[in-house]
């Protein structure tokens, strides 16, 4: 049984950092499109409202959360947008407000939880320290659609190790979601951290194999940038075939960024002239 204690300070961290990102944008500034269609900075930071929410009610309430999962069934191509459609028509000061409210009530649910718990989600119940980890998986990916739009580069920190390690964790789930049998054989996951030191993951005699910097693979796991933009490495053809798959939020794969793009000098990754998933981590 795992402490989730770090991943929740680490989930506080991401979000106040986002925070920070944009508590001194103008009311112009929040209606600035962002790398996802349709979706301004109001959206992005609206969508993370509303999962915050809807992971509240998750950890508080699960009678309650199963009328949030009819109504997703009820509409699944529109749900996530309407959510986000709804918290963006806020002026940018109560959205502000709101979010940060409801970041800070799941933040004390989180810590309140019994050891052991699990959540409905959805996908499969989870730990608190799973639904924290999905939490900050969508912090980051949708902070990084703000800060391409501002032009702002974030540095990557030690909190990408949560992020990695859903997306070496959901191998069969991508492949699932693609319509593949998973390997049955282990893969050997070799990241190299923001600090210089390697996160490993699965057997070292693995024959299939990733490696490659660790900023890379979240990118790649939430579809902020495309394979051939990216300094991974595949050994074996099943683990070549996964960089092609690979995930780490739940729901079907989405279109992902177009090839291409490129990586300019002293950035932590490609501009954004591609176009993410909206909404990735939560379908």
């Amino acid at each position: 049984m795992s402490d989730p204690t770090p991943v929740i300070d680490d989930l506080r961290e991401e979000s106040d950092e986002l925070d920070a990102l944009v508590a001194a944008l103008s009311p112009r500034e929040w209606r600035l499109a962002t790398p996802a269609p349709g979706w301004t900075i109001a959206h992005q930071i609206a969508h993370l409202h509303w999962t915050d929410r809807a992971a509240l009610v998750a950890v508080t309430d699960e009678d309650g959360f199963g009328t949030l999962v009819e109504q997703a069934l009820a509409a699944p191509d529109r749900y996530v947008d309407d959510g986000a459609e709804e918290g963006a028509r806020q002026e940018p000061a109560a959205l502000l407000a709101a979010w940060r409210g409801g970041r800070t009530a799941l933040d004390k649910a989180l810590r309140a939880s019994a050891p052991g718990a699990r959540f409905p989600w959805y996908g499969p119940p989870m730990a608190a320290a799973s639904l924290a980890t999905a939490r900050l998986m969508e912090t980051w990916a949708h902070g990084l659609d703000i800060a391409d739009t501002l032009g702002v580069t974030r540095a990557p920190t030690d909190r990408l190790r949560h992020i990695a390690r859903i997306g070496v964790r959901a191998r069969d789930f991508a492949h699932a979601t693609h319509g593949l049998t998973p390997p049955a054989e282990q893969f050997r996951v070799e990241l190299t951290g923001p600090g210089g030191d390697v996160w490993a993951y699965g057997p070292e005699d693995a024959r299939q194999r990733v490696t490659g910097p660790a900023l890379d693979f979240c990118l790649l796991a939430t579809q902020r940038a495309h394979r051939a933009d990216l300094a991974l490495t595949a050994e074996g053809p099943d683990a070549d075939r996964w960089l092609d798959i690979v995930q780490a939020f739940a729901g079907p794969p989405g279109a992902g960024r177009p090839p291409g793009v490129g990586r300019p000098p002293g950035s932590g990754r490609p501009p954004g002239a591609g176009r993410p998933p909206k909404g990735a981590g939560s379908r």
